[in-house]
């Protein structure tokens, strides 16, 4: 008797770890429901580009020479080459593009560094139509779309 009853007790505990689990992820993911940054892949971005969207390349100088950048990008760097950052200094030239209710497109070489940004941007600074281009100019680049030489 003693035995069932502590198998009973701990299955309780058990379910109700579980849920408590349970609910702890539902409620970590649950930002990301309402998240206003949406991936998307060369397609959709072409189709933003062709409604005056502005694409803000993130990448280094070095990268820019090396791959081109799409026709029109923003050349902001975040990062640089150092892995450094002066987020003042970024947002300032950010705010000359696009404001926190506008649309923009974030682009970086493979996304990673965009997939941060936009994050940062729709969950602590309050933009609303943030757009992660997916796989970034590698993809872009790989489907044989056009790039040209930055411009200063």
């Amino acid at each position: 008797m003693i035995g069932r009853e502590i198998v009973n007790v701990n299955r309780r505990k058990l379910v109700l770890y579980t849920k408590v689990l349970l609910l702890a992820v539902i409620i970590m993911n649950s930002a990301n429901l309402f998240a206003d940054v949406i991936d998307i892949g060369n397609d959709r971005t072409q189709e933003l580009l062709d409604q005056g969207v502005p694409i803000i390349d993130v990448r280094t100088p070095p990268e820019w020479q090396q791959t081109g950048v799409i026709e029109g990008s923003h050349l902001l760097t975040f990062f640089d080459a150092d892995g450094s950052y002066d987020v003042d200094k970024w947002l300032q030239q950010l705010r000359l593009v696009a404001s926190t209710d506008e649309p923009l497109i974030l682009i970086c070489e493979v996304g990673g560094r965009t997939n941060l940004i936009s994050r940062f941007l729709d969950e602590q600074l309050g933009y609303t139509k943030v757009h992660n281009v997916e796989r970034g100019i590698r993809r872009w680049i790989n489907d044989g779309r056009p790039t040209v030489a930055p411009q200063p």
